[in-house]
């Protein structure tokens, strides 16, 4: 398969993991990185043998064809449109944009371009997701009816050198953890109909315990705590729980309750993890890992130990898709409906109302076995 120019725009610490992963896939080759800040860029690119290049400059590059948006969340829009603007394909990281209408917007210049646009997250295209979307579709625990997925912890003060962002509008547990949850929920249930949510915040300003902003306060000026319930077309209710206000829990990431048994599913910020079925007797079955490529450990973190992490996935299935000329899986419409449950969810807990959603998507084709070893090398 030849391979598609990629450019990077942002060479910030997620740029490693795409700069790292993308030699692992089929159809990508990583051609130049930018960053407004050019010894940045020129650090980034000493790093992994590839051009330093300014904003412009790759923008304008005829060996890249595609860019990936690796900038701050508040400049997606923007940076996607100039890519778009310069003819190439995007493809940005979480989340795509901060409105609905941000995304609208892209849509349309896509579509009047002929050009594609992609986001992460693509951790629903890990092993153990993958592994769960298929117990669904075999119908193994019947129809569901309900469920409950929960990423609850206390923010990132304590470890993060400058989390001012993550305390202002356009991020906190919604729109920064929420996309992973929402990519996976669609992923194994479709579309979402309508929401509702109660959002509060634990603190109005928060202290830096780290680095060398040590004892310093940031201002929180959106939802830090956020309990949602999402009605999806194909009836099921599950309730999505997003908090830095949390400093202990015992709920599961996620779960499942069918006509025939439950289905506890792994975090799914991570591509790997048990997958268990909660049987009508009351067993409960921990599943034997899939043989699936994006479920084995390929690198050893701090904190959780031996971690699949297969980051690019998204990205891979993209291009290829765009060489088929089929549905990428990290697709425009998948994204933007999730933009657009993570934002509705917002504005019910402002609103007090149900908030019906104006988007829709198909489910992504699931990524079996077979399929995802022809995005590897």
């Amino acid at each position: 398969m030849a391979n598609m120019g990629l450019g990077i725009i942002g060479c910030g610490n997620i740029s490693t993991s795409y700069l790292r992963l993308a030699p692992l896939f089929n159809g990508l080759e990583v051609r130049a990185v930018a960053d407004m800040n050019m010894q940045t860029a020129q650090a980034r690119a000493a790093e992994f043998n590839v051009k330093a290049q300014s904003v412009d400059d790759l923008l304008a590059n005829p060996d890249v064809d595609v860019v990936i948006n690796l900038t701050i969340p508040d400049a997606h829009f923007a940076v996607t449109k100039r890519i778009l603007e310069a003819g190439k394909h995007a493809y940005s990281e979480k989340p795509l944009v901060l409105t609905l209408e941000e995304g609208e917007t892209l849509r349309a210049l896509a579509a009047s371009k002929g050009l594609a646009v992609g986001c992460a997250p693509d951790t629903f295209l890990g092993g153990a997701h993958q592994q769960a979307r298929a117990i669904l579709d075999e119908g193994k625990i019947g129809e569901i009816t309900a469920g409950c997925a929960a990423v609850l912890n206390h923010g990132m003060e304590h470890w993060h050198p400058n989390p001012d962002f993550f305390f202002l509008p356009g991020a906190g547990p919604m729109l920064d953890l929420g996309p992973y949850y929402v990519a996976n929920l669609i992923n194994l249930l479709g579309p979402v109909k309508r929401v509702a949510a109660l959002t509060s915040s634990a603190q109005s300003a928060r202290t830096i315990s780290n680095g060398p902003r040590n004892g310093e306060t940031v201002p929180v000026k959106t939802p830090t705590n956020i309990h949602a319930l999402l009605h999806f077309h194909n009836g099921a209710t599950v309730n999505l729980s997003t908090s830095w206000d949390v400093w202990h829990h015992k709920r599961n990431h996620f779960e499942l309750y069918g006509s025939e048994g439950t289905l506890y599913v792994p975090d799914p910020n991570f591509f790997g993890g048990e997958v268990e079925i909660g049987h009508k007797d009351g067993s409960l079955e921990t599943l034997a890992p899939w043989d699936h490529p994006f479920g084995v450990p390929n690198q050893d973190h701090p904190k959780h130990g031996p971690l699949a992490n297969y980051r690019t996935a998204g990205l891979a299935d993209m291009v290829q898709a765009l060489m088929a000329g089929r549905d990428a899986r990290c697709s425009l419409d998948r994204t933007l409906h999730g933009v657009e449950v993570m934002t509705a969810c917002l504005a019910s807990g402002e609103s007090g109302e149900f908030v019906t959603l104006t988007t829709t998507c198909t489910r992504p084709e699931a990524l079996g076995i077979t399929e995802a070893r022809a995005l590897l090398r």
